[in-house]
């Protein structure tokens, strides 16, 4: 069966998702069209096929265990020099942003793996591209604001074309009564409590 590269992130809803996909198009970012816009919890990760059903089990049962809670974008901050990157920032969920991804990566599952980086939740809306358009991107970006109630999480797979696709997605809770997904994979539902 071979290997996929895998990620597992938080969708950022629409209006939002599409419109900051399109503004990192217009900073000139190749990869825009190819990545959802996104809140990474897992970084793209390799795994062997045969393993896909024991990582979805996984999954699930984090976001079983997980509750529906409050994200909030605000304004930009950047990685450089350390990484070419330029971001809109998370100012609420971030904590619970972390306690995901620690749960996704925990040694008892199966995509444990070190981080290259501390782990810092962002949107990314420039990477590796001319520092004059990452300035553009950090100022044109500064005053961005977005808020939903974040009621999931999704697994990707990246295709040999380099576009990121999604595979499942895993909403918080027993499930059952959580409304319709918007395309981008967030919720709208209107519980901001955070995870037991």
């Amino acid at each position: 069966m071979g290997t996929v590269t895998l990620g597992v992130s938080i969708a950022v809803p629409e209006p939002y998702g599409s419109l900051l996909q399109e503004r990192r198009a217009s900073f000139g970012d190749p990869a825009a069209y190819g990545i959802p816009t996104h809140v990474t919890l897992l970084p793209p990760t390799e795994a062997e096929a045969a393993d896909l059903p024991a990582i979805e089990a996984h999954l699930s049962q984090i976001a079983t265990a997980g509750r529906p809670f409050p994200m909030r974008l605000s304004g930009t901050g950047t990685f450089r020099p350390l990484s070419p990157v330029v971001y809109v920032q998370v100012v609420e969920g971030a904590s619970a942003c972390s306690w995901l991804q620690k749960r996704v990566r925990e040694a008892s599952g199966p995509l444990v793996r070190e981080l290259q980086f501390p782990y810092h939740p962002h949107v990314t809306v420039a990477h590796g591209i001319e520092e004059e358009a990452m300035d553009r991107a950090y100022e044109e970006l500064s005053s961005y604001e977005a808020a939903w109630t974040c009621g999931s999480f999704a697994l990707y797979e990246q295709g040999a074309d380099g576009v990121w696709r999604k595979i499942n997605e895993f909403p918080f809770g027993a499930g059952g009564g959580a409304p319709a997904v918007p395309a981008q994979g967030g919720s709208s539902m209107d519980q901001p409590s955070l995870h037991p």
